[in-house]
């Protein structure tokens, strides 16, 4: 029983497939389900820009039956004053059942969780997570490769450091086995190595620098952008870019059922080309999202929030300069062990 989803992996596997099950009920059925949030209310608070995942949810919640309230950007609300982020959710919670949230610091979807009365959904915290577009390319696989999820080799280029979309998705493909996974980027770029420790226990991963070393062997490509927001340096990321290009060329190499997945929005990393090919598969995706977030609404309204019990640890302060706790005040060092390691439990960053 899960009471908020901070992370894909806070789903065992049952629940998981419990999910996926509705999901795919909800698509095939969607006018069975319009009442079943009715007089609930859904909270969208997004700090950064959304269009697929802010749409999608608000969306989720009026096909529902529910209704929405929220804000995207800041500009005119009280966090343009200086109120921090304990006090928007501690305020938010009196007034809705369900709080979705996107942030750019990372973490911030936990501490938002840590005072929050009600069920918390990460939609994307900084370059750490994005759970629900992980919950989305799943069910998107699973649509598409008749619930296969073992056996695949996949594909995933572009930004692999900082794209929280990838970074998610491999912690959920960790669940599963057998899989082979192609790490398609420049070394600057690469998978932060604690993602590939988990998934790497039961697939393969090979790591290489061309799409053309392995396009035609690949089930799934999911093409990711290189997020200039992430970047501090305007000049290192103008070098990434225009690197890697998913154009016809390289598609004349690849298997007639390859899915070509993206988290979008895209920029010149699939050429417009792609767009009318029956393997492009990234619009049909952000639709699948939509009805896997419907089915995860139902799911966390029905069982009330249980409020953590705040603990201070003996951490010390997360070295991770986008974490959280560097950014708002008075937040408190939690640290957990992995594989040996301490950790900073809201942004998972190693501490020294």
């Amino acid at each position: 029983m899960f009471h908020d989803l901070i992370d894909f992996n806070d789903l065992n596997h049952s629940e998981w497939e419990n999910l996926f099950e509705l999901g795919l009920d909800i698509c095939d059925n969607p006018s069975k389900y319009k009442d079943y949030c009715k007089d609930k209310i859904i909270a969208t608070l997004f700090y950064e820009p959304s269009t697929r995942t802010n749409f999608s949810f608000q969306s989720a919640m009026l096909k529902l039956g529910g209704k929405v309230i929220g804000f995207s950007g800041t500009d005119a609300t009280s966090v343009s004053k200086g109120e921090s982020l304990k006090d928007t959710i501690k305020i938010v919670a009196n007034y809705a059942d369900v709080i979705v949230i996107r942030h750019s610091s990372e973490g911030a979807a936990y501490a938002a969780s840590l005072y929050s009365k009600i069920p918390v959904i990460n939609a994307g915290d900084g370059g750490h997570l994005h759970p629900t577009q992980t919950m989305t390319d799943l069910f998107t696989i699973g649509r598409l490769k008749n619930k296969k999820m073992t056996g695949l080799e996949i594909g995933i280029c572009g930004d692999l450091l900082y794209g929280r979309t990838v970074h998610s998705l491999l912690k959920a493909f960790s669940l599963y086995s057998g899989n082979i996974f192609y790490f398609i980027s420049t070394p600057s770029l690469r998978v932060p190595e604690y993602f590939m420790a988990g998934l790497g226990k039961n697939n393969k991963i090979i790591i290489t620098d061309k799409i053309e070393d392995c396009i035609e062997k690949l089930d799934i490509i999911y093409m990711t952008r290189i997020q200039r927001e992430r970047f501090a340096d305007p000049e290192e990321y103008k070098k990434q870019t225009g690197i890697y290009i998913l154009d016809k060329e390289k598609l004349s190499k690849a298997k007639k059922d390859l899915t070509i997945l993206h988290p979008l929005p895209k920029n010149d990393e699939i050429a417009s080309e792609i767009d009318d090919d029956p393997r492009a598969q990234y619009f049909n995706q952000a639709e699948f999202g939509l009805y896997i977030r419907m089915a995860l609404l139902i799911k966390i309204l029905e069982n009330p929030k249980i409020t953590p019990k705040i603990i201070n640890s003996e951490a010390n302060k997360c070295p991770n300069k986008n974490c959280v706790t560097n950014k708002e005040k008075n937040l408190p060092n939690i640290s957990k062990t992995n594989s040996g390691e301490l950790i900073c439990v809201y942004c998972e960053h190693k501490i020294y």
